[in-house]
């Protein structure tokens, strides 16, 4: 094919499309020489500013590095662990009169307010002691001694007797009473009560001289 050349009218050879949009499309895709231009390209040396992690990469845009994390202090004690010293300085309730030695306890106690209680009810002058001698009823002379709240009464025909065979208030107990003559019975006294206390005893034995009638309003 012959080449195609375009004459004007001087006789001077024209250039052609091609060489006229060559050096256009250079240039434009060429890179600026003016300043380096920033990309959003990664490259070996340096991370991508927006798949970088701001904790660790210093050079993610727009980020700061994050300072580090704190311990969080040790959990704080259950509300119901209170430390030694907190119990120790708590309160102690005092003992009651019924956790004393038991002779103290009868000797000082009991029968102080056992002759009070029953002088209130009318009956005068009655005496009360407290001994470690045998079971005065019939049978039972070879049971051995055991501490007992013997009382007379001032006619010298009524008496009542009560029993601590486990020398303690909380343990056996048993009444007995009698009018002229030796017991022949034996009773138990305040059997289902789960704790004796003073008030309770001199309750119990009240309520059993009231069924005999041997208090003074009767």
């Amino acid at each position: 094919m012959a080449e195609e050349t375009n004459h004007n009218e001087a006789g001077e050879v024209a250039p052609s499309t091609v060489d006229k949009q060559a050096p256009t499309v250079a240039e434009e895709r060429a890179p600026s020489s003016d300043s380096p231009e920033a990309t959003d390209i990664p490259t070996s040396n340096a991370p991508d500013p927006k798949a970088a992690n701001p904790e660790t990469n210093p050079n993610a845009a727009g980020t700061k590095t994050a300072p580090p994390k704190r311990e969080k202090p040790a959990a704080v004690k259950a509300a119901g662990d209170k430390p030694a010293a907190a119990k120790a300085a708590k309160k102690e309730k005092a003992p009651g009169v019924e956790d004393k030695p038991f002779t103290e306890f009868i000797q000082q106690d009991y029968l102080p307010a056992l002759q009070k209680a029953i002088a209130q009810q009318g009956v005068k002058d009655l005496q009360l002691s407290f001994v470690k001698q045998k079971i005065p009823i019939k049978g039972m002379e070879q049971s051995g001694e055991c501490w007992q709240i013997v009382g007379n009464y001032p006619d010298g025909v009524r008496h009542f007797n009560v029993y601590f065979p486990d020398e303690t208030i909380q343990g056996k107990k048993a009444f007995s009473c009698y009018e002229g003559k030796q017991p022949s019975t034996l009773e138990s006294f305040l059997i289902d009560e789960r704790k004796i206390t003073l008030d309770l005893l001199i309750w119990g034995l009240m309520q059993r001289l009231d069924g005999q009638k041997w208090l003074g309003r009767n």
